[in-house]
């Protein structure tokens, strides 16, 4: 993707701006402590961060401040949608997935839209984390970060929230529905 691509006009950052403003400050459960100042000056001062939260909230996510890492000083965006990010959904794990299906392949892939995006998938672990701030996947499920050895083997792993709890599952990478997709995170 060319970098022009990836600009966006003040009106847009401004837009931006205002929206993740009003949902940090109506979830301050997500990030208690956190002084949304600090962030919306990050966020200002590096457009293409900015870029990625534009491209996370066109695709459904509605991303929001969930940690800040006292060491590097970054603050935690997560995907916050109630579902899986309805624009991130029906892909296969990744592009070896989609290579491997003779028929009916997917649009896309997670890991490559993940990757133009500039966001990494949840890991399982925090996947967990998020849980822990509401309930989220109750009628989607979402891939998540796969180890080697099971994507070696032909796999990988999505999570769910079912019956109050997180429910991580394999199936083959190729494998899409219309239900799961993939929720990211983006360090700023």
């Amino acid at each position: 993707m060319k970098n022009n691509k990836k600009v966006m006009t003040p009106e847009q950052s401004e837009a931006l701006l205002n929206l993740l403003k009003v949902r940090f400050e109506k979830n301050m459960n997500r990030h208690a402590g956190l002084a949304w100042a600090n962030i919306q000056a990050k966020l200002e001062a590096d457009s293409g961060k900015l870029w990625t939260l534009h491209e996370m909230e066109r695709t459904g996510g509605e991303p929001d401040v969930v940690g800040h890492d006292e060491n590097t000083g970054e603050y935690l965006f997560y995907d916050c949608s109630a579902e899986s990010p309805q624009g991130r959904r029906s892909v296969c794990y990744d592009r070896e997935a989609l290579e491997s299906r003779k028929a009916n392949k997917p649009k896309d892939t997670a890991m490559d839209m993940a990757a133009a995006m500039g966001v990494a998938l949840l890991t399982e672990e925090q996947y967990r984390e998020l849980q822990e701030l509401g309930n989220f996947d109750a009628k989607t499920s979402s891939w998540v970060q796969t180890p080697s050895e099971v994507r070696k083997l032909g796999g990988a792993l999505f999570c769910d929230f079912r019956y109050g709890h997180v429910f991580l599952y394999h199936n083959g990478a190729e494998s899409y529905y219309g239900a799961r997709g993939f929720r990211a995170s983006l360090r700023v």
